[in-house]
């Protein structure tokens, strides 16, 4: 039943068209830019821009630069995490 199925996927993989994408029946192509010679073409339409797919920046660091204080930077409570502190009280404690 599995090989039945690979073939079937395969033979279904295979059968795909090889011609230039055309608008479906009834349906208009995309129109030409504003004051653009010729529309674009299927490849140029599929194709990211650069601003879609941007270019990896590989910037190696020459030098290290000192940290700036982060007065947010804390150093971890005593009272475990998630947890938070209740001020002191003067009354009895509670049972």
């Amino acid at each position: 039943m599995r090989i039945a199925a690979l073939a079937l996927l395969v033979l279904l993989a295979g059968c795909g068209s090889r011609e230039p994408l055309r608008p479906a029946e009834g349906q208009t192509p995309p129109p030409v830019p504003a004051q653009a010679a010729r529309g674009p073409t299927t490849d140029e339409m599929l194709t990211p821009t650069a601003i879609a797919r941007p270019q990896r920046v590989d910037e190696v660091l020459t030098r290290s630069n000192p940290r700036e204080d982060d007065r947010f930077d804390l150093p971890p409570s005593d009272f475990g995490p998630g947890a938070v502190p209740l001020p002191p009280s003067d009354g009895p404690e509670p049972n």
